[in-house]
């Protein structure tokens, strides 16, 4: 057995405090690849790291063959020098336990650990995550690398937090190999219990599938035609739930060793394969990974929907910023540099909505490997450029930040509920429905965009978690819809908040399959609709020639409030208790209703049903209405479109993402220099935090 770092302890409880470092409100630093270079430019990297303001550094991350250069040899005696040399610098380590990416010897000894794709092809060595997740070989040797790693380090001074894995199946998104296969029939007998009710839930049989055995069930490789929903949607769950598996396996590991530090694992936003609400409660604290496109001048819009999101899978803990870039990428087709200023821009964003950590990849940037050219916070042509000047000035500016308020589950900074749902997500995308050119989570970006241009503060949910403290909610393709998230929907309205539910809803339970009574059994009533059909529309990108209608405008009655819709024009019979707010104004289905509302209870809340996809402009003429109505207030009022303000408790963030100079009139104490202002002024890309009065 390797002995602890230390010497012994005893077990502890996991973390209960929402930071990592009762000395270090707001962490700064990057992940760290030592084994890169050599020794001797050690002590100059923290030398160089105390200059920039750098208080943590990920490391090992991708370390697995440094450390264990074979099997049953375990190397410590870098790992060990460069974790003291970090300490003796006042630099905290963030410790991973290096399962990223397999050695090479690994998959030479045991070929069986390695991945699949759906026809059967081998993901071979040579790039990272070259495992299959669900393989006993892949976890046996994780299992005893994590179990050296953590006896070792549990009880080293330097180390605050654990990094389990990297991005879990960030680049494998789905593993189709015979360790699936077997590791899949075992779910699946977990999930149902015994064959017929498989059966049932997969309604197999369609197309004479019914199934004698569990052992007659693969994954959904490749097959003649359309595969069965039933089979796709839980082969995604399946596949979430093996990487939560690798993630609590480590995780546990580490804790029996006594370690009590916070134990996380880098998330990336909205990604579809893991499905991160159910990660969220296992996690000590959210760690995210964001890659804003310089090119794109909306993409700040992207980057503030992703801090909500990650923000709110765990409100109640301050998240960190775990990965961004401090200038360029190395991934996308073009990558442009940041401009002046952008990169503090962003990383003010990220800590307007909530994050307690800055962080980079990487601190030096590399001379070699697939990511040489990815930007660092020491980049490569060294410390007279642009970049390593605003890396120092960030750093200055986040140690003299005051404490940053924490997160509160109850008390909530925002009063509108945007519903996101991965299960619904992976159901929404299926194929053979009557509208396939569905994006669940452009649909969803596209409502936020137009909150986000009014200066709302927006939580990111899912529907079970909507209730009190909302006044506003907007479920956005809720096609799938499970009995707890109709209820909690319904509770809100009776209590007095107000809903909007999109098209293609309630259209399914949480097996993929219709429930009795036609569409929209749940909501429908709450809503005073019934849905007949869903009028499939071209999709406005389709070529030229392409037969069919592509879109369906609508507008209220004389109200002003108008829009095109696209992709879907529902056919909708409202109900007696309902009425029509919008009609569709042209195509087939000119009179018809294209929004609908009900008065819901004594407390004045109301349900409204959207029966198209409005396009960016429609969407947001329908956020104006929904605003006016419900009287949600921005965070700041009168702000143009390109600066966006966070609240986080009584600390307001002001961001100018690259547009013309403002001046933002604002009563309180910057949270920087400590002085009282009356208001704020932002040249392009500039960032101000106050405490407001």
């Amino acid at each position: 057995m390797i002995p602890m770092y230390g010497g012994e302890r005893e077990a502890s409880a996991p973390p209960t405090k929402t930071r990592l470092d009762e000395e270090t409100d707001v962490h700064y630093g990057a992940d760290y690849n030592p084994e890169q270079w050599p020794e001797e430019i050690w002590p100059e990297d923290v030398a160089r790291m105390r200059e920039a303001g750098v208080t943590m550094v990920s490391l090992g991350i991708f370390s697995w063959s440094r450390i264990q250069p074979r099997e049953g040899e375990f190397d410590f005696g870098w790992l060990d020098r460069v974790i003291d040399l970090l300490h003796e610098g006042g630099i905290a380590v963030d410790l991973a336990t290096a399962t990223a990416s397999p050695p090479p010897w690994a998959t030479a000894n045991y070929p069986e650990m390695l991945p699949q794709d759906e026809d059967g092809a081998t993901y071979w060595p040579g790039s990272r995550q070259q495992f299959a997740p669900s393989s006993p070989v892949y976890r046996r040797l994780a299992a005893e690398l994590v179990t050296a790693l953590a006896e070792r380090y549990a009880n080293h001074p330097a180390i605050v937090m654990w990094h389990v894995n990297n991005e879990y199946g960030c680049h494998l998104n789905f593993d189709y190999s015979d360790a699936a296969r077997d590791a899949f029939r075992r779910w699946l007998a977990d999930r149902y219990g015994d064959v017929p009710a498989l059966n049932e839930a997969w309604g197999t049989d369609f197309w004479s599938q019914r199934y004698q055995s569990f052992d007659e069930v693969f994954p959904p490789r490749k097959a003649p035609y359309s595969r069965n929903p039933g089979q796709e949607l839980d082969f995604r769950r399946f596949t979430s739930d093996m990487l939560l598996e690798c993630y609590l396996m480590e995780r546990e590991i580490i804790r029996a060793a006594g370690a009590t530090q916070p134990i996380t694992t880098n998330f990336m936003g909205a990604f579809k394969p893991a499905d991160y609400a159910g990660w969220a409660p296992h996690m000590d604290v959210i760690s995210d990974d964001c890659y804003p496109d310089p090119n794109d001048p909306e993409s700040f819009r992207a980057a503030a929907f992703q801090r909500d999101l990650v923000r709110s899978l765990k409100p109640e803990v301050p998240w960190i910023l775990m990965e961004q870039s401090t200038n360029a990428l190395n991934w996308r087709p073009t990558n442009a540099p940041k401009a002046p200023g952008q990169m503090a821009a962003l990383s003010a964003q990220a800590i307007g909505r909530g994050a307690d950590g800055i962080l980079f990849f990487q601190w030096r940037q590399s001379r070699a490997g697939s990511e040489k050219f990815h930007s660092a916070m020491l980049p490569h042509a060294g410390t007279e450029t642009r970049t390593w000047r605003e890396v120092v000035a960030l750093g200055e500016t986040l140690a003299g930040l005051p404490e940053l308020p924490s997160g509160d589950a109850t008390a909530r900074d925002a009063r509108v509920a945007l519903v996101f749902d991965w299960e619904n997500w992976w159901a929404v995308e299926a194929s053979d429905h009557p509208q396939n050119a569905l994006d669940y989570v452009a649909v969803v970006q596209r409502w936020y965009r137009a909150l986000h241009r009014r200066h709302v503060q927006v939580d990111v949910v899912p529907a079970a978690r909507v209730g009190e403290g909302y006044d506003l909610a907007i479920a956005p393709l809720l096609y799938l819809v499970r009995e707890a998230d109709a209820a909690a929907l319904a509770s809100f309205v009776e209590a007095g908040g107000h809903l909007l539910v999109g098209p293609f809803s309630d259209v399914v339970d949480e097996l993929d399959r219709f429930r009795d009574g036609g569409f929209a059994t749940q909501l429908g009533p709450l809503c005073g609709i019934r849905i007949e059909d869903f009028g499939a529309l071209v999709p406005t990108d389709a070529a030229p020639g392409v037969p069919g209608e592509r879109t369906a405008p609508f507008a209220g009655d004389g109200d002003g409030l108008a829009g095109t819709g696209t992709l879907l024009a529902e056919e909708v019979h409202v109900a007696a208790d309902a009425r029509a707010e919008a009609s569709f104004t042209e195509g087939r289905r000119t009179g018809g209703a294209a929004l609908t509302r009900r008065e819901v209870g004594h407390r004045g809340g109301t349900a409204r049903y959207l029966a198209t996809i409005p396009d960016e402009a429609g969407t947001q003429a329908l956020v104006d209405r929904l605003l006016a109505t419900t009287g949600v207030e921005p965070v700041v009022a009168g702000l143009p479109e390109h600066v966006e303000a966070a609240r986080r408790g009584a600390l307001v963030t002001l961001v100018n993402h690259g547009g013309p100079a403002v001046e933002v009139e604002m009563e309180g104490t910057d949270a920087v220099t400590g002085e009282r202002v009356e208001r704020v002024r932002l040249a392009a890309f500039d960032w101000a935090m106050v405490v407001a009065d």
